[in-house]
């Protein structure tokens, strides 16, 4: 079966046959209007059909030429206005969304909409006082077009050109619902142009937003601040350091008085922008200003895109150790746009393919097999040259399954008294590198030194076998990751591990592999001596 790379529906006069046509012509795409369609398969043209035949007998013809095109056509399709409220258009649109098919509505300004549509006439249904008749009509047809499509896009004073940039940004996404018992479903879009979603996910009854951004993603923070000050938010701008260095509690604090000094209240938001330490920040100030207000995350690096901006675990550093102090806490919110990966070095790409792999040990194998048929790709990431580039698929790929991931084991346990602790795969001794670098040493690296140090622990334990061992060394490395530590004694890092958030007493506590990637067993208090060999095994 064939299927339309993108269905378009709105209000009259909303621009859907020139906005349509733009976007054809942007992804170099066949475009299709059902009212034109209609009209060649009638012999005559929309109006005078009504007045002949009246509108039930349009709506089935309607009806039914829809349903041939979404099973037989490969390109852009615009529907006429009222097509969405016929019953049977509405179940064709929703098999459609479920083969994975994009039904945009094209949301635009009611006045010029109203406008648009009185100049180009023709439009029986606005008979009499079109304007007044217009707004009857998207009373009725709002609520439902809302509910028909799956990707809604505002083209409020936006020219054709840049409404149909934004609807290609928007079809291309890919997203990741978040539901389970504790958490507000809330929504992970990944693509380019994904941070267009903010004001839609803040919402009407936010009033004031507090940008909390680094200095390194100035760009990404101003264009966060344009799009909520074209939604009308009053925005107040908060810079922190970078890094762990942002993670503290006199940072924290001084984010706490300048909210007091501008009077935010729970009506008013946290938007964080920049990697995962901007984004735990933010959202640990979201929690516990006034015991919690709305937030969203927009990461700027693949290692917040996977891991920190996902799972509502918001937190900051101590001298006891890190991501101690903090709080469960999902966002409204996570808009992954993979414009931002294209400022990215090198080396902070990289690190963030530490998790990625992660993701594939406890869970997803695919992730496994993609990441060694791209590894010379991924491992020579440059952002001059990554957006629009079939490198670009694969890592939004990888973010889509990761995050997945992360969703079904925060899903079944949110606060971390299971299964969620999956997720530590090679954490226990990766944080404990951090503390021991004092932080110099970035996070996906660290976890990814954690990974060898688990399996060489699964090894000696007989959960796995060496080829299993050789397997995390060898994939690892090839994506350009550190598969050994020579940075600290054994006691200093039995000390921290015994910090561990699953360490339970005095006993110390590991994730590992069973047999296979995939399966994976909690190792409860194992022996001092195949601690303390593997260790030994990753300082070389």
């Amino acid at each position: 079966m064939i299927r339309p790379k993108a269905v378009i529906i709105g209000m009259m006069g909303a621009g859907k046959t020139r906005v349509g046509k733009e976007v054809a012509h942007l992804m170099h795409l066949s475009f299709a209007d059902a009212d034109i369609e209609i009209e060649r398969e009638v012999g005559m043209k929309i109006p005078a059909y009504f007045e002949r035949y009246g509108e039930p007998a349009f709506r089935e013809v309607e009806a039914d030429l829809i349903a041939d095109y979404l099973e037989d056509f490969d390109g852009i399709f615009s529907l006429g206005g009222g097509a969405p409220m016929t019953p049977s258009t509405q179940d064709a649109l929703a098999d459609y969304i479920a083969d994975g098919g994009r039904v945009v509505y094209l949301d635009a300004d009611p006045h010029e909409a109203m406008e648009r549509a009185n100049r180009g006439g023709g439009r029986p249904m606005l008979n009499g006082d079109a304007n007044a008749r217009w707004r009857k009509l998207y009373k009725q047809r709002d609520p439902v077009f809302r509910e028909v499509a799956n990707v809604h896009v505002r083209t409020r004073r936006q020219t054709p050109q840049m409404a149909a940039r934004k609807v290609m940004d928007m079809i291309g996404e890919r997203t990741v619902h978040v539901t389970g018992s504790g958490i507000e479903p809330y929504d992970v879009v990944i693509g380019e142009g994904a941070m267009n979603h903010l004001a839609d996910v803040l919402g009407s009854k936010v009033a004031k937003v507090a940008l909390i951004h680094t200095q390194p993603v100035q760009r990404h923070s101003d264009r966060a601040r344009t799009l909520l000050r074209q939604g009308g938010y009053d925005v107040i701008d908060i810079v922190v350091p970078d890094a762990e260095a942002g993670k503290t509690v006199d940072v924290a604090n001084g984010v706490w008085r300048r909210l007091g000094d501008e009077g935010f209240t729970r009506s008013d938001a946290i938007v964080g922008v920049g990697g995962g330490a901007a984004t735990d920040l933010a959202g640990f100030i979201a929690a516990t200003w006034m015991r919690g207000i709305r937030y969203v995350n927009c990461p700027t690096s693949l290692l917040a895109m996977v891991d920190a901006s996902t799972g509502g675990k918001t937190g900051i550093n101590t001298e006891a150790g890190k991501n101690l102090v903090g709080s469960f806490y999902t966002p409204a919110g996570v808009l992954a746009d993979t414009k931002t990966l294209a400022s990215l070095p090198n080396d902070i790409f990289i690190e963030g393919l530490g998790e990625v792999a992660k993701s594939g040990f406890i869970e997803d194998t695919e992730i496994l097999r993609i990441l060694e048929e791209h590894a010379d790709e991924l491992r020579a990431f440059d952002g001059a040259t990554f957006l629009g580039s079939g490198l670009e698929d694969v890592v939004c790929e990888l973010i889509e399954r990761t995050v997945t991931v992360k969703v079904h084991h925060v899903s079944a346990d949110l606060k971390e008294k299971g299964k969620r602790e999956f997720l530590n795969y090679g954490h226990t001794l990766g944080h404990a590198i951090e503390k021991l670098e004092h932080f110099r040493w970035r996070h996906g690296n660290a976890v990814a030194v954690g990974c060898v140090y688990a399996a060489e622990l699964a090894h000696q334990l007989g959960y796995i076998d060496q080829e299993l061992v050789d397997y995390h060394r060898a994939l690892l490395s090839s994506l350009g990751l550190p598969i050994s530590w020579n940075g600290g004694t054994f006691d200093d890092v039995l000390a921290l591990m015994h910090k561990d958030k699953k360490a339970r007493g005095n006993k110390l506590r590991f994730v590992v592999l069973d047999g296979t990637p995939g399966h994976m067993i909690h190792l409860e208090d194992p022996p001092a001596d195949a601690v303390r060999e593997a260790f030994r095994r990753i300082q070389h």
